[in-house]
């Protein structure tokens, strides 16, 4: 059996690779740059088992074509491993089509990317980064702030990411409501309607699915219902908001920030707006959360060898 890991081997631990090693022949990448698609192709040649991550195959906002062309070539595949909770960019419907088990790593980085989207709300409240990048321009003057204690947060989203944030954000006193498409009860957390939390949140936080049915969630539409001077945070997918209307928003005061990842920070309505922050992708990015990614990863593919694959997103 050949395995073909689009992930660099020093990712993984020794008794990992040793348990890898030994379902067959494994190939990894030499790093985590982006491969033209013949290399791709050369190094997945004759796999029974793919685990892809993005970046190799130029990030999120890239991914899906060259990944396809990767699956499609690979005619005894009996399986595909992603290195992420979200799934969002490989074709499921293809995937269905031909039978072929897709597993991610849920839960993996709960607590690094729940963190982060406290960190950035308090960025934005605190306009820590906006002041940051003034005084490196040598243009430091005070900004009029805001407290977190006693407004209200909402989270779009309730499952394993977004119910740890309620949970931090009770924490330093915000009032916690939500909305989900499955219904839910946590404590302390008003579950509302959609357009409920998007007209009563001060601040919103953004942790539904990365998946092509959530493109522009947050659209013209929702964005007119919320309240004025909102702040908004979007760590899972920046399609979910329509950036040109975003960028409107935070022109007119509607949005007062908003914070947001990408991996094309330029190309975008948001670039040069002070209020829009924009960052590359590294939420996930905690020795803890990679040691759990690793593991689960690991575990994944040993149980689609035998047979028996585990957390299945199909």
């Amino acid at each position: 059996m050949k395995i073909a890991i689009f992930l660099v081997q020093s990712c993984f631990t020794p008794q990992q690779q040793k348990k890898l090693a030994d379902l067959g022949q494994t190939v990894y990448v030499k790093d985590n740059k982006e491969l033209p698609l013949s290399e791709l192709l050369s190094l997945a040649g004759g796999a029974e088992i793919i685990a892809p991550d993005p970046d190799p195959f130029g990030g999120f906002e890239k991914v899906k074509a060259p990944l396809m062309k990767v699956i499609e070539s690979l005619p005894n595949l009996k399986g595909i491993c992603l290195s992420t909770t979200s799934f969002g960019w490989i074709d499921l419907d293809y995937c269905k089509k031909r039978n072929l088990p897709v597993s991610n790593v849920p839960g993996y980085s709960r607590e690094a990317v729940a963190e982060h989207a406290l960190a950035m709300l308090l960025c934005l409240a605190k306009k820590i980064i906006v002041l940051d990048r003034k005084t490196q321009k040598g243009e430091y003057k005070k900004e009029l702030c805001s407290e977190l204690k006693g407004k209200t947060l909402g989270i779009i989203g309730l499952g394993n990411i977004g119910s740890r944030v309620a949970e931090l954000a009770q924490g330093i006193g915000m009032r916690v409501i939500a909305c989900d498409r499955n219904p839910k009860q946590m404590t302390g957390v008003e579950m509302k309607s959609f357009d409920e939390v998007l007209q009563e949140a001060n601040a919103i936080s953004l942790h539904v699915t990365h998946e092509d049915s959530n493109k522009n969630l947050i659209s013209k539409k929702e964005l007119a219902k919320i309240k004025p001077g909102a702040l908004i945070v979007n760590l899972v997918d920046r399609d979910i908001v329509d950036e040109i209307t975003m960028a409107e928003s935070l022109k007119s005061g509607k949005v007062s920030a908003y914070a947001w990842e990408g991996n094309d920070l330029e190309n975008t309505p948001l670039a040069g707006l002070e209020n829009s922050v924009g960052i590359k992708e590294f939420a996930y990015y905690t020795k803890e959360a990679l040691a759990n990614l690793f593991q689960i990863l690991t575990d994944n593919i040993i149980t689609l060898a035998n047979n028996n694959p585990q957390n299945r997103v199909i």
